[in-house]
């Protein structure tokens, strides 16, 4: 399992925009064979700051099985708007967990 981390800092006057189109972004996650789960949390401090936190079953399946299938491009079109306030967008492994 690998987890895509992407960061945004989102104007105010788009946070409700943003998390609506998370929120419809989601259900091609949801969808996907090799999406695990998501998250979409934001600052308390910092209620401009958002970060889409994404378990992909490998990053093959990330980066060739979700990006080359049906979902991606839909998926895609709701996010795209946002790409601008992207401030990091990298993949993961867990070292440590505690549950």
């Amino acid at each position: 399992m690998v987890v895509e981390i992407i960061r945004y800092n989102i104007a105010p006057d788009s946070a409700e925009h943003f998390t609506q189109a998370y929120e419809e972004a989601g259900t091609y996650l949801k969808r996907s064979e090799y999406c695990l789960s998501y998250e979409v949390i934001q600052g308390i401090e910092e209620p401009n700051h958002f970060i889409v936190r994404i378990e992909w079953d490998s990053l093959e399946g990330h980066m060739q099985g979700f990006r080359a299938g049906p979902d991606f491009q839909p998926f895609f079109a709701l996010v795209r708007p946002f790409f601008s306030s992207i401030q990091e967008m990298k993949h993961y492994r867990a070292v440590a967990h505690a549950k």
